[in-house]
């Protein structure tokens, strides 16, 4: 196999572990890789909100140009940066498997879960679960890869800050001063990478395939159009869980208001065969709970 599979990643220590994951893998297969390493607006502009730049899409429309110019013929993204709708041209080449799930909260000094405190997210998902539980405490805005937003963490004055266990076990960050969020319903996609290819490069796009892991395809698949009914992406607090247990499925997903004062749940069992549309149906039942009204809330909340 001497044709080169170009890998295309933000630079982030924590993009390029995930990169690195997916070069390794196809080094083993008898592929030829090398790593381009690409910088995206999402990690430059740090001092505003990612809802108010341009969302979730930040992060991979770089990479998505550079793919369309022939730069590079494959693109490693942590899954829940990417949005439901990809460019024209580009597809989901495969899903690995998935790593943990949940949220952790990096505390400092002698943290305690009934003061009022100040907690640091650039999530509006956790902003919106953590208020709902915690409705007195403070949330100040974080942004930044996984190396900044530790930094920021010790430099200022706050209790502590949240962040996806995934990604610190990944680059071995992860610190004992931790408490896992069992309670917070995570991101759709949470804890997956994603490599896209061009649709055209048939060649990238089989060597990708093998690395493909079908159940997390599906978990995923369910919780992305989950978001993707609800209209949500960066700028609404969904979250969304879909777990596979043999041939069952289970799935919870929710909507919360922004300050935390509204949540409506939805969950299900049932069977993997119905998981195509899984997604779907759960987001339509809640929008009809009383979610339709809260989106519109949302919406007019993140034009202010």
């Amino acid at each position: 196999m001497s044709e080169i599979i170009k890998i295309g990643t933000r630079n982030s220590q924590l993009a390029l572990w995930q990169a690195n994951l997916v070069k390794d893998s196809l080094d083993k297969l008898g592929y030829n890789t090398e790593i381009v390493e690409i910088s995206s607006t999402g990690d430059e502009v740090l001092d505003k909100p990612l809802h108010l730049i341009g969302g979730m899409g930040l992060f991979t429309k770089t990479l998505d140009i550079a793919m369309l110019k022939g730069d590079i013929d494959i693109a490693v993204h942590s899954l829940k940066d990417v949005p439901t709708d990809l460019e024209k041209g580009i597809s989901q080449a495969a899903v690995l498997q998935r790593a943990d799930v949940k949220d952790v909260l990096i505390y400092k000094g002698e943290f305690n879960e009934e003061n009022i405190k100040t907690i640091a997210t650039g999530s509006l998902r956790r902003k919106a679960q953590w208020l709902n539980r915690y409705p007195n405490d403070n949330i100040v805005g974080l942004r930044g890869n996984v190396n900044t937003r530790l930094r920021k963490l010790e430099e200022n004055d706050w209790a502590g800050a949240i962040f996806a266990k995934a990604g610190l076990e990944r680059i071995n960050l992860l610190p004992e001063n931790k408490i896992v969020l069992d309670w917070m319903t995570p991101a759709p996609a949470q804890g997956a990478i994603m490599i896209t290819c061009l649709e055209s490069n048939t060649y990238s796009l089989e060597a990708s395939a093998k690395l493909n892991h079908k159940n997390t395809e599906m978990e995923v698949h369910v919780e992305r159009q989950f978001m993707k009914t609800l209209e949500g992406g960066c700028t609404a607090p969904i979250g969304a869980l879909a777990i596979i247990n043999g041939d069952e499925m289970s799935f919870k997903g929710m909507l919360t208001s922004i300050d935390g004062t509204q949540n409506i749940e939805v969950e299900i069992e049932t069977s993997t065969k119905y998981f195509d549309e899984l997604g779907q149906d759960m987001a339509l039942e809640l929008l009809d709970d009383g979610g339709k009204d809260l989106m519109i809330e949302i919406k007019q909340e993140m034009k202010k």
